[in-house]
């Protein structure tokens, strides 16, 4: 079995047949996963602020000791504008 096997279908795309914002992201980490870099960022231009954004949530909730909102919020704006920048620029495309 693939890694794709157990993917989440978009419901964006199965009720509209739009691309939402976050289409691509479960198959460009799967594309990093197989060292295919430049394609996981053709996919989902996002993927290289949004590994480190759940990265540092994560510790958010692990070590109460430090205070990760610091990196959070410039993490999760940055990755914000590039999606919706990415999401523009595909709905272009078609």
């Amino acid at each position: 079995m693939k890694l794709e096997d157990f993917m989440i279908p978009c419901m964006s795309k199965k009720l509209f047949g739009l691309d939402c914002p976050g289409c691509g992201m479960q198959r460009s980490f799967a594309m990093l996963l197989r060292g295919e870099f430049a394609d996981a960022f053709y996919m989902f231009p996002a993927i290289y602020t949004t590994i480190p954004l759940f990265i540092f949530i994560g510790l958010h909730f692990i070590d109460k000791n430090r205070n990760y909102t610091k990196l959070i919020i410039p993490f999760a704006v940055i990755n914000a504008l590039i999606m919706i920048i990415a999401y523009f620029y595909k709905l272009n495309q078609y």
